[in-house]
């Protein structure tokens, strides 16, 4: 079953608004089930096609880095595939850039 999407509107410049897509942790998980094996996806492109698939403008990131760190503790979805060892947010992962490393490679 399928989480309904949480969207809300936020400001975006001085006249604009825009729909910003809150994902569940189900959601991420989904997205990063559907990201190729053994390569590193970026994570922008993640969020931007979890926004289009539930009509919202964007999805916010600091939602996804959240649920990232829980999944990672969780070991529940393949997150080494869209943190990049070598940025500082790596950190935060359980295991470390190292971990994400190893995963990348035994899936490549």
């Amino acid at each position: 079953m399928e989480d309904v999407p949480v969207i809300r509107m936020r400001p975006k410049g001085r006249a604009r608004e825009q729909r910003m897509l809150i994902p569940s942790e189900s959601m991420v998980v989904d997205a990063l089930r559907s990201a190729p094996a053994g390569q590193l996806s970026d994570l922008a492109e993640i969020r931007r096609a979890l926004a289009a698939k539930h009509g919202a403008d964007a999805c916010c990131p600091v939602t996804v880095q959240r649920h990232l760190a829980h999944i990672s503790e969780e070991g529940s979805a393949p997150f080494w595939r869209v943190v990049d060892p070598e940025r500082p947010f790596a950190r935060r992962m359980t295991g470390g850039p190292d971990r994400i490393r190893a995963k990348l490679a035994g899936e490549g």
